[in-house]
Parts: structure tokens; C-alpha cells; sequence
């Protein structure tokens, strides 16, 4: 089959790759769709030991399953892999297992490629008519599905009357407002310094899109609950600066390790930060379900390329020249 792989710093090689083989409990995946995330682009400038050359990336993913009972079926793959039998897995957290996997780490191959094996149980079914472009949307928005969904529950449950803040138009971000929006709150804003990226969001509906030093955006220390989908110490500053007493931070972004926090003022005006990492299953299962029903949107903010072109996508988005929050990447398959 063929692969999109990470070969060196900054280097994606598109070549032939052994087609992976299903073991006991689990399905061969024939990827038809499958999103550029930012971790990918983290290993793809050698910014992350945890991804060694060579190997294929990407695991935001959708297809068809082929072979055995379930021939035939449109999925979309929840790509971590826990253990399902520690205190974290049978409490529902999943994403803290200790065990985990995820496709696009070792030992695990990723989905910038014609086929992956993935287990019966990371799979969910997606219904006739749902593009699979969207339905590989499941992974991304899922983590900002989990994170409004902890900042809401430290407010009581409710967003209706709370003003929400995202930072950062990425993948991440759109899917955390959209999310928001899917979770009860009306009042959601959204920082992005990108001007492409910014006119692109303009049409979204459900959110507001200003610039980070737009006088017209949110006020400092007038929001409930603001998501850092960026994670950089500026982010971090600025999502301090806009929570009001009582408020809460949930921090997505992995941009940079150190920084940002005012920790006094968090202190004395009792601000909550809660740092989030992917999902549980069953927030992907409510996301995905989200994306089906068509609450969170037309989705038609992404962007399409051939697997072959990936090496081009990724040096496209590294110099801003992407105005599409995600690109989704397309294998040709030899029939």
C-alpha cells in the first residue's frame, strides 16, 4: 500500500508500505479520509521524541472496513488505544491509561496511508450519507468536546448564560467553539491572529471571530470558561487575563511547556485551570454523534488534498498560507 511517512526533519516521503494484517478482535480499515492534526506537525519539524523517523503519521481518520462480518461498513476510528482493564479504563478515562496507545506512535502505524488495524472496539459506525471527510472530524472536535465538557461541569453544568473564549482558529479551536455551542452556550468568541484564517471563519455559525487585540472582542476579565486550543505562553497570559473571578481555564495545546500563568490572580480570584488531554470514549462517541446529527454544523471549513501532495500541505500550513483550520488528506487506492 501506499504511505505518506515521516522520514526526516521536515521530510515526508510518500512510498510503498506493508499492508498492515487484522489479529483476533480487531478490523482492516481502508482509509478514505484522514486530517493533518498539529502533533503531526510537532513530529514533522522534529519536535517530538515520542515520533520517530521513519514512520506514518496521522490518526484523525475514516473509512471502510474490509473484510470479515462487518465488509463493507463506514467507521470512523477513535485512534487511542487503552488498556481497558486499569482503575483509568474502568472509570471511563480512557485517555489517562497508563497503557495507552495511539496510531501514528510506536508501535502503532498511522492513517497517512491506504490501510490501518484498528480493534472492534475504537470504531464507530458512520450512517449512509455522512461524508467521511466530516465523520474523520470525530477525532479533533473530540478534544475540544471533552474539554468544554470539564469546564462545564466546574460551572455547574449550565453555559447558557456563561461567556465563553476560544484561542486559537485551528481544528482544535473551530472544534471547541462548535462544541460550545453543541454543550448550551450562545456567547462564544473566537481569538485568532491569522488573517486568512480569520475570513475563512467569518461565515461559521455559532461564534465570533476577532483578532487578539480587536478592541470590539472580549473584554479582560469578562469570561466563564475560555479554551487555550494553542498553549503557548501568550496564549496562556491572555486566557488569564480574560477569565473573571471564579472562571475557568481548560488548556488543549501542547505549543510550548512553560510560561503564561498568572498564578496569583488565579489564586486570589479562585480561577480554575484544568489541563485536557484527548478524550474519553464516550466523548468521542458524543462527538462523532454530534457531527452526524449535524449539531455542529455544515463543517465545510476544511480543506482537500491527495495523500500524495502531503509533503506540499505540510510546509503550507507551517507558513500560515492555509486559511482552512484543518486539511484533509486523501489516499488514491489501486483498485
Amino acid at each position: 500500500m501506499k504511505a505518506l511517512v515521516y522520514t526526516d526533519v521536515e521530510e515526508l516521503t510518500y512510498q510503498d508500505r506493508p499492508m498492515p494484517t487484522a489479529g483476533a478482535g480487531e478490523h482492516l480499515i481502508r482509509i478514505m479520509a484522514s486530517g493533518i492534526c498539529g502533533s503531526d506537525m510537532h513530529a514533522f519539524l522534529g519536535h517530538d521524541a515520542r515520533r520517530p523517523a521513519p514512520l506514518t503519521l496521522g490518526h484523525e481518520a475514516a473509512g471502510t472496513i474490509v473484510g470479515g462480518p462487518r465488509d463493507g461498513d463506514t467507521v470512523t476510528i477513535n485512534p487511542l488505544v487503552a488498556c481497558q482493564t486499569c482503575n483509568a479504563c474502568l472509570s471511563g478515562k480512557e485517555n489517562l491509561c497508563p497503557n495507552r496507545q495511539i496510531i501514528s506512535m510506536p508501535p502503532r502505524e498511522g492513517a497517512f496511508a491506504g490501510y490501518v488495524v484498528m480493534p472492534e472496539r475504537n470504531l464507530v459506525s458512520v450512517p449512509t450519507g455522512v461524508d467521511l471527510r466530516h465523520a474523520a472530524l470525530a477525532e479533533p472536535i473530540a478534544c475540544g468536546w471533552h474539554a468544554v465538557r470539564l469546564g462545564r461541569d466546574v460551572l455547574g453544568g449550565d453555559l447558557i448564560s456563561r461567556r465563553c473564549v476560544v484561542i486559537g482558529g485551528g481544528a482544535i479551536g473551530v472544534g471547541a467553539a462548535l462544541s460550545l455551542r453543541a454543550q448550551g452556550a450562545t456567547d462564544i468568541s473566537l481569538i485568532e491572529p491569522n488573517d486568512l484564517r480569520r475570513d475563512r471563519l467569518a461565515g461559521v455559525e455559532g461564534f465570533s471571530v476577532f483578532a487578539p487585540d480587536d478592541p470590539s472582542g472580549p473584554a479582560a476579565g469578562t469570561a466563564d470558561l475560555i479554551v487555550d486550543g494553542v498553549g503557548y505562553a501568550a496564549t496562556r497570559a491572555a486566557a488569564c487575563a480574560l477569565a473573571k473571578p471564579g472562571g475557568v481555564i481548560t488548556h488543549i495545546g501542547l505549543g510550548e511547556d512553560t510560561g503564561g500563568l498568572d498564578v496569583r490572580r488565579m489564586t486570589l480570584q479562585e480561577i480554575t485551570f484544568i489541563g485536557t488531554y484527548t478524550y474519553t470514549a464516550e466523548d468521542f462517541r458524543y462527538t462523532a454523534a454530534a457531527i452526524f446529527d449535524g449539531r455542529l454544523g455544515a463543517l465545510d471549513w476544511i480543506e482537500t488534498r491527495p495523500l500524495a501532495d502531503g509533503q506540499q500541505a505540510f510546509r503550507d500550513i507551517r507558513s500560515g498560507a492555509v486559511a482552512a483550520p484543518k486539511i484533509i488528506l486523501i489516499p488514491e487506492h489501486e483498485e
